[in-house]
């Protein structure tokens, strides 16, 4: 189905004016269908022109929220971020109407491509990967935007031949100046692009256009890199210019935490010590590492998943209420709860961490973590960590917070389980409650977006048994349409320019402050425990929860 329709089910906490019926310089509001949104676009070319439109009204929530004249440089356009997660991205974002009809898109690589060379791997990338029914009339509006920048991050004369495409697609497109400039290349080249637009000056333009650079994760490998990485981007952008891109943050499942929490007022008496016994935060994978060797080993599963995405998590499930849905608002409550995370003060006995050996998946026989090709025998690398956190407030003191993330485990699942503390008093035989178990809440973040509530119910019968039942929600059930990519949202927050949901610096580096000690301690002990593909990680995970009196959830 051909989803062109604005997303009407997103919860917002602002009545008037909150996030979707925010106005920024840069974007501009548009009528429901894709060819009205289109015109009013090309129309709407300055805030003047916005203001004085008497049918628009901010308070409208039915009204989605369209991109400014912009133009998106994306460096890395050869790597498979870009072909099967962003170019179909930008395609679905044109396909539901939410880019201007003078929106361009240049691609920067070491590839001896012209314009056409690159519309069409775009083409390609768009029919195998994106999301949205392919239509002829929008792919030939956006191909007419689409440049290619040839050569290589330290080659000045290709930047200056990059700064006057640029120049030329303003003129010949109505971009006014605005850019938007996508790193999805490894973070060492993270210094080389972006002196690179220091010095040809695309990184400041004229008054009254923007200037955005996007940073793909890691953040740095840990904070002292991080603060390193900080202060290269920090001398040539403003902060408020410097979009770290965390996917995680752009699903809807995750999104849909805050409006669980704060928009309802069903859970958030029992949110807090006095209910909950512990939570669950879980990214399951059944993949190996593929052809990601270059990068993972040296990195491992702590680095690469709990620094962001499940510290991320943590903070949006533990945070108190923000007095609003802005980025500076949003973001201060976050960083309370990375600042009150404690560690606990036995590692060896609070985390696990492992690797994958030969072992089954899906039927079919897989080969072990050391060999996979361009992995050393000797690494000490882990594809799988498990740790246990506190939060020192008076909301969560004495609840832990148990994070697990791993590859080649039994099946592919993130989610978030509250797990609440069993009845005090149960007047019912130990027979009858003998497979009862404890009421949670779960959030799944994928791959079937949704809530499930646990909780026991009395089995038919003569006899008063008591166990276990759920009542689901499900997004594709409850809305009747799909869920956009992640990176569809997070793609329109940038142009728009509205941050909520992005990392501050302030969060990465409390991150890894939280990360490091963990590093160094298993830094000491040698090679990381090794567990069969297609289980649920090493032994030592279980043991850690066996001596808290807890257990994993079966996925």
């Amino acid at each position: 189905m051909s989803d062109q329709r604005s997303e009407t089910h997103t919860v917002d906490p602002h009545p008037e004016g909150g996030r979707d019926g925010h106005r920024s310089g840069d974007g501009t509001r548009a009528d429901e269908s894709a060819a009205a949104a289109s015109a009013v676009a090309t129309a709407a070319t300055t805030e003047e022109v916005v203001a004085a439109n008497p049918l628009r009204d901010p308070r409208d929530k039915r009204l989605p929220r369209v991109a400014g004249p912009c133009v998106l440089v994306l460096f890395g356009v050869t790597g498979d971020l870009a072909r099967k997660k962003l170019l179909p991205a930008i395609y679905d974002l044109a396909n539901r109407g939410l880019l201007p009809p003078g929106f361009s898109l240049v691609g920067f690589a070491r590839r001896d491509w012209q314009d056409q060379d690159f519309a069409q791997v775009t083409h390609d990338a768009v029919k195998e990967y994106a999301r949205t029914p392919f239509r002829e009339e929008v792919w030939k509006q956006l191909s007419e935007g689409i440049f290619f920048c040839p050569g290589e991050f330290t080659d000045d004369g290709a930047f200056d031949a990059l700064a006057a495409m640029l120049k030329e697609i303003d003129q010949n497109r109505g971009t006014g100046g605005n850019y938007c400039f996508y790193l999805s290349v490894p973070p060492k080249f993270f210094p080389v692009v972006v002196e690179q637009l220091k010095r040809t000056n695309l990184s400041g333009g004229p008054e009254g256009s923007w200037r955005r650079v996007v940073i793909e994760k890691p953040f740095g490998r840990d904070l002292k890199s991080a603060q390193e990485l900080n202060a290269i981007t920090s001398a040539v952008f403003p902060e408020s210019s410097v979009f770290r891109i965390d996917h995680y943050l752009g699903k809807e499942t995750v999104q849909n935490i805050l409006a669980l929490r704060f928009a309802n007022n069903l859970f958030e008496p029992i949110w807090n010590r006095s209910y909950v016994d512990h939570v669950q935060i879980t990214m399951a994978e059944d993949i190996g590492i593929g052809g990601r060797a270059g990068y993972y080993d040296g990195i491992g599963a702590a680095r690469d998943v709990i620094q962001n995405h499940l510290l991320q998590l943590l903070a949006l499930v533990a945070m108190e209420d923000p007095t609003s849905f802005e980025a500076n608002s949003l973001r201060r409550e976050k960083e309370k709860v990375l600042k009150a995370v404690q560690l606990p003060a036995d590692l060896e006995l609070s985390t696990a961490r492992g690797r994958y050996g030969q072992g089954w998946q899906g039927g079919e026989p897989v080969i072990g973590y050391t060999q996979e090709d361009g992995i050393s025998p000797d690494s000490t690398t882990e594809t799988y960590a498990a740790v246990k956190l506190e939060i020192a407030n008076r909301r969560w003191a004495g609840v832990p917070f148990y994070l697990r993330t791993g590859k080649r485990l039994s099946r592919r699942v993130t989610e978030v389980a509250v797990m609440f503390q069993r009845a005090p008093h149960l007047p019912f035989s130990k027979d009858d409650t003998e497979i009862l178990g404890q009421n949670a809440l779960v959030i799944r973040v994928q791959p079937d977006e949704g809530i499930t509530v646990l909780f026991g119910s009395k089995v038919p019968g003569t006899a008063m048994e008591v166990r276990n039942v759920s009542m689901d929600f499900a997004y594709g059930e409850s809305f009747m349409e799909s869920s956009p990519e992640a990176y569809e949202r997070l793609l329109l927050d940038v142009l728009i320019g509205d941050p909520p949901l992005f990392p501050h610096q302030r969060e990465v580096e409390l991150s890894w402050k939280i990360l490091d000690p963990i590093e160094e301690f298993w830094a000491t002990q040698g090679p990381p425990e090794e567990y069969p593909a297609g289980t649920w990680g090493p032994v030592s995970a279980d043991e850690m929860m066996d001596r808290d009196g807890r257990a994993w959830r079966r996925l």
